[in-house]
């Protein structure tokens, strides 16, 4: 019987990769600790990303392929979840309670951003995260309709505001400040320092991941998200559409050029099937994430269906991730959630908040 060693555990596990990183364990530096007691084989995991609803079928993945190993009985794998801050843009200032801040964009009005945006936070929120989502569509906030919130934040010290919440989500929008059917009248100027006070003067309460729910188009919110607000990543939300390609691309080359990292690219209304007889068909055509995504090197983090229940559902304030959380829309957004916190986990670590603050003084 051969003796089992770590390099032996290592190298079996390196078969196994995680749909989520693309990456075996080891290679991601998920693999903490090894200690074998005869037999026995205990591994210690972190994981830098949620996933909840995934642990148990990572972890029979793992078990199974060192219970391969010769000599191999009893397998204990533990799994933890430690989610850290990744790095923005130099020069900007980090948010108070905030880790990490994704920033969803479309580059075009009416492919359904603000209903992925939405239903992406509360998949995060399944998966084991604290998370918050900012609505920065000053001229046409949808947020707190779909998530069935009315009444206005409250404000412990007359400054700064408290989040509303729904579904564990910490949210704020101009449009728990006004009226809803009251119209923003606002030049440019005006409404990126609305953006700016919603971001900065709201009490996020230790969040994992902040979610910003973007304004169509390439215009003066965008670009002061890019130069005020520590965005660590962005994902672009298109269909399959030539026409919403064009401008998803030109969404993702602006980040580009203010250098924040793209995760990837969500295709929304990827496929139609009819709830009658089962048939499939690609009404808004087909491929035109993937095409994008391979045209640009980023990750196609996936499709959502066209489906009369997911509009429904966010229409009624209760979206598909918790109206629905076990049906396959939920399933779909779970997974989506998982990969973009993954590739986030594998980008640099911000280590600022390790270091000590230097004072000199004169004295």
């Amino acid at each position: 019987m051969s003796a089992i060693t770590r390099s032996n555990i290592e190298a079996t596990l390196k078969n196994v990769i995680d749909p989520h990183m693309d990456k075996d364990p080891v290679s991601a530096k998920c693999i903490k600790d090894i200690r074998i007691d005869g037999q026995k084989v205990t591994v210690d995991v972190v994981l830098g990303y949620p996933a909840k609803s995934w642990l148990g079928e990572y972890r029979n993945m793992l078990s199974t392929q060192i219970q391969g190993l010769e000599g191999v009985g009893e397998v204990d794998i533990n799994i933890a979840i430690k989610i850290d801050t990744h790095t923005a843009q130099q020069g900007v200032s980090p948010l108070d309670g905030v880790k990490n801040i994704i920033a969803i964009a479309s580059g075009k009005g009416g492919v359904g951003k603000s209903t992925v945006a939405v239903n992406l936070a509360l998949a995060l929120v399944a998966e084991g995260a604290t998370v918050g989502i900012l609505d920065a569509d000053i001229y046409g906030p949808s947020q707190p309709r779909m998530l069935g919130i009315s009444g206005r934040p409250e404000s412990a010290d007359g400054k700064s505001l408290e989040p509303m919440n729904a579904y564990h989500v910490q949210s704020m929008s101009i449009g728990y400040l006004i009226e809803e059917e009251t119209p923003m009248i606002w030049r440019g100027p005006m409404v990126t320092q609305a953006l700016e006070q919603l971001l900065r003067d709201t009490h996020w309460k230790d969040l994992d991941y902040l979610i910003i729910d973007l304004p169509p188009g390439t215009g003066d919110i965008q670009l002061t998200l890019a130069q005020k607000v520590p965005v660590t990543g962005a994902v672009i939300v298109t269909t399959p559409q030539d026409i919403a390609l064009l401008d998803a691309r030109r969404a993702l080359k602006m980040f580009e050029k203010v250098e924040i990292p793209v995760l990837g690219v969500i295709e929304n209304m990827s496929t139609h099937i009819c709830s009658q007889c089962g048939h499939e068909e690609h009404i808004f055509g087909e491929g035109g994430g993937a095409r994008m995504a391979e045209d640009y090197d980023i990750e196609h983090l996936g499709g959502i269906p066209l489906e009369g229940s997911i509009r429904e559902a966010v229409d009624q304030g209760k979206p598909s991730v918790v109206s629905d959380p076990d049906g396959s829309v939920a399933r779909t957004y779970r997974r989506i959630a998982r990969r973009t916190a993954a590739k986030l986990a594998a980008r640099q670590k911000d280590h600022s908040a390790a270091f000590p603050s230097i004072m000199i003084n004169n004295n």
